[in-house]
């Protein structure tokens, strides 16, 4: 029998309690009914037809502090229809992955009709917030209790109580036995093994899971360069030629990791089934606004805005703040070169051993700003490119990312180049790429992680203190969850994470040749970063929702980008060494062609690897084409069906016709 949601009830008294929506205090009640009335009512009446109940009772509203806390759920049933709607892909009892279908169910690996566990808590999570923001308005024209808040047919609900301020926030609640399960495999213990990948990813769905094991595995990855790198350093072998073959070897080595990973993030992404889930049609981003008017693609009504107005933005405002900061930040850059000049004379001068110590200072200094710097940007790099007022939020994210990767770059690692290339100070160049990359790893670790749970661990025993008190009256369990969850820190995305590998990988790669010890630092400072990410993850932020992906994204551009940059920093750096100039002391011309032609040799070895390594493993390519075989005949045979029928419908037309 075909279940359909209206044949759903949407108001069973109790459920699982799987998201949390916090109104403001001062919300009115006719809003509260209104927005409890879209979220329950049926799917066909416009609404989102899901379990939703306050976090209080009445009873317990008069002994606890009442803080207009609302829980969300769904039924099995309807979970299940949700994952069918989302695009969910599910593998089938022949191994396969497919769509899952709610017609089809019995087909699925482990699916069993008393079995709630064949949806993770994550993907449930995700088919919720999926519902929850495409609740749509019909025919109203504002919010009611809220004439400001306006509204027109095809408008986001959640979105618009977000931005009035009516809704504070939406958060996924923690699983807190299978949560201190994937701890106890994760990061309690400090052993050095494999993170178990997979079940993060059914905890906190595949972004956050491909970029732990994007981190797993570059830090094997650097375990190589770090061993050979060694020696290098150890034994003080000052002879560039003898660089050569570790430059080489890195060369190849950055080109053949990022390839590899592309292999096992299909292998990964396949077996997760987001590498086949269909990307659909991309709304309206949150902050999106304009004239209200029909989209000319999917003939729905939203906002329109002219795109010469989003390119006068840009290339008017967005583009010469963006030269003034990276003018901004050259000009620090000259000041700490000012510094260190200082720090040189006063050493020379005296020779003591204070001052020697004080040759690092400049570089510390440097380093901190740095820091301080790159988030400023951020915060203004943010507000830019939201007035810019992008559609798509794909669209907005890749001009963030844009901003954001031009100026860390620059601000990262000009000085670097300026020390390599103008001052010409391979020792300055080794000191200054030292300080930088054990500074900004040591403040990465600190701000990112060890403060936030500091604080938090405080909020947490001041909450727990005051439940205490209570407990002996009622049950108040989910209650102290719920509250201490929703004054955790909101994790904001992997963004600021991938940024920090990108530049320690810029450290790492660019400057191979100079300071080989980079990738030993680089190594055990990502061993720590493992456990202190999975520790904010886990106890500092909230859960954030789960969202599908097939791969690390502009990342993995990012990276490549870095790696065709450090081959012509590397040979350059190479080409002024000593030893290399020594062979050719007449001619600085041919020094130069041969630089070249080798830099050109280097890069059309790395796109000859990159082309010769296939992107998908030949299993995963066998796979995926045998499923776009069935999909076609599938189609094909739909098809023929359609045909079979209308000729059926034009006899019969043709028969009666004859008859009379």
């Amino acid at each position: 029998m075909k279940v359909t949601l209206s044949a759903l009830d949407t108001y069973e008294s109790s459920f699982t309690p799987l998201v949390v929506i916090e109104l403001a205090q001062d919300v009115k009640e006719e809003t509260k009914e209104w927005l409890k009335n879209r979220i329950v009512t049926k799917k066909k009446d416009g609404g989102a037809q899901l379990l939703f109940r306050p976090l209080l009772n009445k009873y317990e509203k008069e002994t606890l502090e009442n803080q207009n806390l609302y829980l969300v759920g769904a039924s099995n049933i309807r979970l299940l229809l949700g994952a069918e709607a989302v695009g969910l892909v599910k593998e089938c009892n022949d191994n396969t992955m497919r769509t899952f279908t709610y017609g089809t169910r019995q087909n699925f690996k482990g699916f069993d009709d008393n079995n709630d566990d064949f949806l993770t808590m994550a993907e449930c999570q995700f088919i919720i917030k999926h519902e929850l923001e495409n609740l749509r308005a019909k025919d109203e024209k504002m919010i009611p209790g809220y004439p400001q808040a306006k509204l027109y047919p095809g408008k986001s609900l959640l979105r618009r109580l977000l931005t009035s301020g009516i809704v504070v926030q939406v958060f996924p609640l923690h699983d807190n036995e299978a949560l201190k399960k994937l701890e106890d495999t994760w990061y309690t213990r400090l052993t050095l093994k494999y993170q178990p990948i997979d079940s993060i990813r059914s905890y906190f769905g595949e972004t956050i899971a491909l970029y732990f094991g994007f981190l797993e595995y570059f830090t094997f990855a650097l375990i190589p360069m770090a061993v050979i790198g060694l020696p290098y350093y150890m034994f003080v072998w000052e002879d560039y030629d003898k660089y050569v073959i570790f430059a080489s070897f890195n060369l190849i080595w950055s080109t053949v990791i990022l390839e590899v990973w592309k292999r096992g993030c299909a292998n990964m992404t396949y077996r997760w089934g987001t590498l086949l889930m269909k990307r659909q049609f991309e709304e309206p981003r949150p902050g999106f606004h304009g004239i209200l008017g029909i989209n000319s693609v999917t003939g729905r009504e939203e906002p329109l805005y002219p795109s010469y107005k989003r390119q006068l933005r840009i290339y008017l405002v967005s583009l010469p703040f963006v030269c003034l900061c990276l003018y901004f930040s050259l000009y620090v850059m000259m000041i700490y070169f000012d510094m260190e000049a200082w720090a040189l004379g006063l050493h020379e001068n005296s020779g003591s051993e204070w001052t020697n110590i004080l040759l690092y200072v400049p570089s510390i200094i440097y380093a901190i700003v740095i820091e301080i710097m790159n988030r400023l940007y951020r915060y203004a790099a943010e507000f830019l490119t939201s007035w810019e007022n992008h559609r798509l939020e794909s669209a907005y994210q890749n001009h963030l990312i844009l901003k954001v990767l031009v100026f860390n770059f620059l601000n990262c690692f000009a000085s670097l180049f300026y020390i390599a290339f103008v001052l010409k100070d391979m020792k300055l160049l080794r000191q200054s790429l030292a300080t930088l990359l054990i500074t900004s790893q040591i403040l990465n670790q600190v701000v990112e992680s060890l403060l936030p749970y500091w604080l938090q661990r405080k909020h947490d025993v001041q909450v727990k203190r005051k439940m205490q008190a209570i407990k002996a009256d009622i049950d108040a369990t989910l209650y102290e969850q719920v509250t201490l969850e929703k004054k955790m820190g909101t994790y904001l995305g992997t963004f600021d994470d991938y940024l920090e590998l990108f530049l320690q990988f810029g450290y790492v790669s660019l400057f191979s040749c100079v300071y080989p010890l980079a990738a030993a630092f680089a190594v055990l400072n990502n061993f720590t970063e493992v456990n202190s990410d999975a520790l904010k993850m886990c106890r500092v932020f909230k859960r954030p929702f789960s969202e599908p992906s097939a791969n690390i994204g502009v990342w993995q551009l990012a990276f490549e980008t870095m790696s065709v940059i450090s081959v012509v920093t590397n040979c350059a750096l190479i080409g002024m060494s000593p030893q290399v100039n020594a062979v050719f002391p007449e001619s600085k011309t041919n020094l130069i062609l041969i630089v070249v032609a080798v830099e050109h040799a280097l890069l059309a070895l790395k796109f000859i690897l990159a082309f010769a390594i296939p992107d998908k493993p030949r299993h995963i390519q066998m796979k995926l084409a045998r499923l776009e075989f069935e999909s076609l005949e599938a189609l094909k045979q739909q098809q023929t069906k359609l045909v079979a029928e209308s000729l059926k419908e034009e006899l019969r037309e043709d028969g009666k016709e004859k008859a009379t």
